[in-house]
């Protein structure tokens, strides 16, 4: 057996993708060594029209000298519409090593040409049935085929939600089909493969078809029909016959339409089914269909149609309920026990035209009632009529719910307790791959990770929208922004936002302004932050994947946003006019008011630096060598502008808020002495306020990282650690299973934030996953080289508070695991790297010389390319493959204290607080004389007068602290 094998075939990031109608598909590959420091040198692709012959190849690269694996774009003959094409790889690597062909791996193009399009859109004849109805529409079509099928493809749209059957048979998995895209420019159509579903001679289809996105009830404004007032579908079959002739059954004139059992579907407000009207054998031949009616040919453009871009939506997993209980006002609620997104499925056996109601919602209030008043308008409510013909199951088709708890009405019996395995909860979002995890020793931020992945799958429902459960959903940019870099870690998300970046593209106004919300579909465009999703998205995926060609795609987006910015108002430099959501929800707001305290100008200049950044280093990618140097000439101006706004002659930021520190730190406006006195600054500002936040949505995703990154890594752990709001861990103490839109949507008293915006899953301040992954677990990675090439392990070891921290991240090339776990007596610090790349690594604290790698003296460990040591640790560069590092912990868990300790982390502990009371009293008195020095090193107490503390009761102070006995057991491990 060969140990350098290829594997992980993909195409377009897809395995064996089905439909694509890009003409230029690139395939990538992974590839596993038993040997360290394994290096790909040369690849060759050979594709083939045929699966098991590749003897003369559709195109072969032949040997090819690169290390390159992914994103290798075909360069053979032009494709072909409706055709399978066939792959492998073999690769060769620095060891002299050629490995063997890979599995053969596919893809399938769709229609490339607009002629090859023969279907038409239909709808039903509007004189024989109400557009206006919110029934769902049956459409069906009886035909006849010949023996002998090869293959037969569907390819298949809707305005409106469909689902496809074939000759009673559900047709494919995926749900909320065709997707959300901007309709009036863009429409996706599907593939399926239906060769196993059709028979010889009769055959039909049938699709139902609801509102959905296209005409139903979007946002709080309660506007309809927003795309357009009739559904349709669109819908072309392809037979291929083993004697090489073809067949089209198409949606035309000659289909029947009818309604059926589905009464009313909206997003928002849930669904109603009577099975009583349910026409069985409606999608199956032989069934009669005199009295339905006739349809008309819909006036839509087929120039609007795109092949699928997405994951798409299905069933990720299910869920049973925990618990069923009655609340204080008598209702029958089920406990999932988990906030989630999707829909309840149940089975029941009533008599005809009992009525079942499903109430959903995401929490109880104090008194243990469940709570629907965050909903606002939407309803959330399920109905189901039973037809009364024995037991029957349902979970409804064309809406989903956001939701923990679901109140159950008109359920048989159910005063005597409903059964808990007659329900079944069904997660539903965008089906991305999981790339990440991460895991640490306190099991509250263990639960906070969980809750950012739930947030991340139940708000990634074709779109990033911003909430799941009230008359929203929308896909704001300003959350999709800050979260991507966290969701890319966690799922892959390259087809997710490549495809909403399209519509972002599509949605973009003449002048480059950009909508709040993608798809938009509400007033208002280009505040600060959000806007630069057009920016910030495309590069973030670049970063993540190594994606150039979303960069070219976007490039005139992201340049179209900058020139935007630029001329607005009087000044190019600065950007101070139109409105501005500025720092959402910040805790330094004016009561009653959304808007955080730091002032609009800066923010939005800020932002206007970074945006302005990124499309000089896309430019510099792209070799666009003129816009580098323009873009780079406007940043410059535009960070002397801020500097001269913001920031005193002495170097003091003039804006005295977290939010504004933050973003002059992590966006690299000021340098030098100014950034340090700044950086100190912000560490002061958590300090004196108790070690909480005051950030919103724009300083919070950073907070973190500007204080790592600027040398106050202690204060960020203890922001992390936090529990008393407001904080991160605050809702876990709440019971939180997603991450809440509100630091305290549900306060310390059982009571809530206002009605008007309080959603307990709302994915935005789960940012902060970005800076546990590449911070606290250490993976990041050298942006010169993309997609984790040149992979950065860099963690910072906690102490007593964290004893271990492990993440690992699949990524384009294998998978990255960087896990320590520190004792008092040893580090441990393990790492993965993916064959053909290379890591950096830093061993925090440790010494060349007493560093053990897999047993042996770290001099002799193999795969070590460069060896150094450094003030603060040894300096590493490795190839691939896992390493076990150990070292002996010089400094122990025990805390030592010196007379840079702060007054303020003394109080915080019992011990520590009693000891420093005893020497200065008063010193915890929050309202005494000494209430100043909080957040000060104890040294300072030498400099006030009512302290009364000199430099030898100083230092017999620090000798009683540190005599504190170490107790190994209280650690958490």
């Amino acid at each position: 057996m060969n140990d350098l094998q290829v594997f992980n075939l993909t195409c377009e990031y897809q395995t064996n993708p089905l439909g694509l109608d890009v003409k230029k598909p690139r395939v990538s590959w992974k590839t596993q060594s038993d040997k360290r420091g394994t290096l790909q040198i040369a690849f060759q692709i050979q594709v083939s029209l045929t699966e098991d012959n590749f003897e003369n190849p559709l195109w072969d690269t032949g040997y090819t000298e690169t290390d390159q694996s992914i994103h290798i774009e075909y360069g053979g003959p032009d494709l072909a519409s409706y055709t399978r094409y066939y792959y492998r790889v073999k690769v060769w690597d620095n060891h002299g090593r050629e490995s063997e062909w890979s599995e053969v791996a596919w893809w399938e193009t769709a229609l490339f040409e607009l002629k090859e399009w023969k279907a038409k859109w239909i709808t039903p004849n509007p004189e024989e049935i109400d557009p206006a109805t919110k029934s769902a529409f049956l459409l069906r079509k009886e035909f006849l085929l010949k023996d002998n099928i090869t293959s037969a493809r569907i390819y298949a749209t809707g305005v409106g939600l469909y689902e496809i059957s074939i000759n009673g048979e559900r047709v494919g998995n995926d749900l909320l089909t065709p997707g959300w895209t901007s309709y009036s420019k863009r429409i996706q159509y599907q593939t399926y493969d239906v060769t196993s579903q059709l028979k010889d001679q009769s055959n039909a289809i049938g699709i139902m078809v609801a509102d959905g996105w296209y005409k139903g009830n979007l946002a709080w404004e309660g506007k309809s029909n927003v795309y357009g007032e009739k559904r349709g579908v669109l819908l072309q079959l392809v037979v291929s016959y083993q004697d090489g002739t073809e067949e089209m059954i198409v949606t035309d004139e000659s289909w029947k339409a009818s309604t059926g059992p589905i009464l009313y579907s909206e997003i928002y407000h849930g669904e109603i089914y009577d099975a009583r009207l349910e026409q069985v054998g409606w999608s199956e031949p032989s069934f009669n269909d005199t009295k339905w009616k006739h349809v008309i040919v819909h006036d839509i453009p087929l120039t609007k149609l795109v092949a699928q871009e997405n994951n798409p939506t299905c069933v990720t997993e299910t869920i049973k309920p925990q618990s069923v209980f009655v609340t204080p006002t008598g209702d029958t609620v089920l406990d999932m026990g988990q906030n989630m997104v999707g829909r309840m499925r149940f089975t029941v056996d009533a008599r005809e035209g009992t009525k079942i109601i499903l109430k959903h919602a995401e929490t109880l209030d104090k008194d243990g009632n469940i709570y629907f008043g965050n909903l606002r308008t939407a309803k959330q409510k399920v109905v189901y009529i039973t037809k009364g013909e024995g037991p029957e199951t349902y979970a409804p088709y064309f809406t989903f719910q956001g939701f923990r708890y679901v109140m159950v009405e008109g359920y048989p019996d159910k005063e005597n307790g409903l059964l808990l395995d007659t329900f079944v909860g069904e997660v539903i979002h965008s089906d991305m791959l999981p790339t990440g995890e991460f895991e640490c020793s306190n099991p509250m931020v263990n639960q906070l990770q969980k809750n950012i992945q739930w947030g991340q799958r139940g708000n990634f429902v074709d779109v990033p929208t911003d909430c799941p459960q009230r008359d929203e959903r929308l896909g704001w940019t300003g959350d999709a922004q800050v979260f991507i870099r966290t969701a890319l870690f966690n799922y892959h998300g390259g087809k997710f936002f490549t495809k909403w970046l399209r519509d972002l593209e599509a949605d973009q106004l003449p002048d480059g302004g950009v909508p709040f919300v993608i798809p938009n579909v509400i007033d208002g465009h280009s505040s600060a932050a959000w806007g630069d999703a057009a920016v910030i998205c495309p590069w973030t995926v670049y970063l993540s994947y190594g994606d150039k060609r979303i960069l070219e795609e976007q490039y005139r987006s992201m340049k179209a946003w900058v020139e935007y910015i630029r001329a607005q108002g009087d000044n190019e430099f600065a950007w101070n006019t139109g409105f501005h959501f500025g720092d959402w929800l910040a805790l330094d707001a004016k009561e009653d008011s959304y808007f955080g305290a730091t002032p609009n100008e800066l923010v939005a200049t800020a932002f206007y630096a970074y945006s302005t950044q990124l499309l000089r280093d896309t430019a510099n990618v792209l070799n666009y060598a003129e816009d580098v140097k323009e873009y780079t000439d406007l940043l410059n101006q535009i960070k002397k502008h801020y500097r001269d706004e913001f920031v005193t002659p002495l170097g003091r930021l003039a804006v005295s808020t977290q939010t504004a520190h933050v973003l002059t730190l992590m966006f690299d406006l000021v340098e030098g002495k100014v950034k340090e006195r700044i950086a100190k600054e912000l560490n002061e500002m958590i300090l004196d306020n108790d070690y909480h936040l005051q950030t919103g949505f724009v300083g919070t995703p950073y907070l973190n990282l500007s204080l790592s990154n600027n040398g106050y890594h202690e204060t960020a752990m203890k922001l992390l650690l936090q529990e008393s709001y407001p904080s991160w861990l605050y809702p876990v103490t709440k019971g939180a299973t997603t991450i809440w839109e509100h630091w305290d949507g549900l306060k310390e008293d059982g009571s809530f934030w206002s009605d008007d915006m309080n959603s307990f899953n709302h994915y935005a301040y789960g940012a902060i996953g970005d800076w546990m992954y590449r911070v606290v677990a250490g993976i990041d990675m050298d942006e010169s080289e993309p997609a984790y090439k040149k992979i950065l392990i860099h963690p910072e070891i906690g102490g007593r508070e964290m004893t271990y921290a492990r993440a690992s991240h699949h990524s384009m090339y294998g998978q990255i695991v960087s896990s320590w776990k520190i004792t008092h007596e040893q580090i441990r610090i393990e790492v993965e790297i993916p064959v053909n790349t290379t890591a950096h690594i830093f061993l925090p604290n440790a010494k060349i010389a007493g560093v053990v790698e897999t047993g042996i003296p770290l001099k002799e460990a193999r795969g070590i390319i460069n060896l150094l040591q450094k003030e603060n640790g040894v300096s590493i560069v490795v190839g691939s493959g896992s390493y076990h590092f150990v070292y002996t912990n010089e400094r122990g868990l025990k805390q030592i204290y010196s007379d840079d300790s702060r007054i303020i982390d003394l109080l915080a502990g019992e011990e520590t607080k009693e000891i420093l009371e005893s020497f200065v009293p008063g010193i915890s008195n929050p309202n005494g004389v000494l209430a100043s020095l909080r957040i000060q090193p104890i040294k300072q107490l030498l400099d006030h007068p009512m302290a009364k503390v000199n430099q030898e009761k100083l230092n017999t102070l620090i000798g009683e602290l540190n005599s504190i006995e170490f107790e190994l057991d209280t650690v958490k491990q």
